[in-house]
């Protein structure tokens, strides 16, 4: 056991962070028994360029890093997959700025990225939604990300209500799509336009698949695709993904029952 007069310093140094995680973790058994912590020996957490992106678009203190940066990392395997992108519901603009980043690197010509969203907050939520979500929730102005966006060239907003805009891109196919609509109608609406309209090794992501705080969004695109070959692959700490026409096998078992032993 470390001394009182060795274990106060080590606190305040980089090789204390052991000893200082415990302390944190302590207080997680206390607060939250349920909440898992990690070790935060993470090369991404000192990349400087994500950590000012994140700091630009103030989603550096938020929950859902680990989430963006699992959209930066998609986003490399669809710089040769054909085909515009799209986000259905923007917000900031936080994830539609890596996605016309990454279509500056496109390796099939120039991608129009699309945004689609009402930038009047959330609709009526439905019943399946649960009691997280309020309507008009998540409201933010679309001038503000017009700013945000000013830099890049082939986009398109679509304002309005999803999915009411959706015509307007009928004739286009899609490399990435970006669904973080939180709710089961608009989840819904986005998947029955955008996966027909997919190019082979496109990547659809759900932001809000597997969340607690939005049933609704899992249970709408696990029953859009009971009877399709590709099937969401849940991320870690949020969100899900699948490439279109990658068939995907369900989870295996991990209750395996030992060999019989004649």
């Amino acid at each position: 056991m470390v001394s009182p007069k060795r274990f106060l310093p080590l606190l305040f140094e980089d090789r204390g962070l052991a000893p200082r995680l415990r302390l944190l973790r302590l207080a997680g058994r206390l607060l939250v028994p349920s909440y898992r912590f990690k070790w935060p020996q993470l090369d991404w957490w000192k990349n400087e360029e994500f950590t000012q992106y994140l700091n630009r678009f103030g989603e550096l203190q938020v929950l859902n890093t680990d989430r963006k940066w699992m959209v930066y990392q998609l986003l490399r395997l669809v710089a040769h997959v054909p085909g515009d992108t799209a986000e259905c519901g923007v917000f900031r603009g936080a994830t539609s700025y890596l996605i016309c980043c990454a279509n500056k690197q496109s390796r099939t010509g120039i991608k129009t990225h699309h945004l689609f969203d009402s930038f009047e907050g959330l609709s009526e939520p439905a019943a399946s939604d649960g009691r997280h979500w309020a309507e008009g929730d998540l409201k933010y102005g679309v001038e503000n990300v017009r700013k945000a966006l000013a830099r890049f060239e082939n986009i398109q907003f679509h304002v309005g209500w999803i999915p009411e805009r959706f015509h307007e891109v009928e004739d286009r196919t899609f490399s990435f799509v970006h669904i973080d609509v939180d709710l089961t109608v608009p989840t819904r609406e986005s998947l029955l336009f955008f996966y027909p309209r997919m190019q082979a090794g496109g990547i659809i992501v759900c932001d809000d698949y597997g969340l607690t705080t939005c049933p609704g969004a899992t249970q709408a695109i696990d029953r859009f695709l009971a009877d399709k070959p590709e099937k969401m692959l849940v991320l870690p700490d949020g969100g899900g993904f699948l490439i279109r026409n990658a068939p995907t096998a369900e989870a295996s078992s991990l209750n395996q029952k030992a060999p019989f032993a004649g």
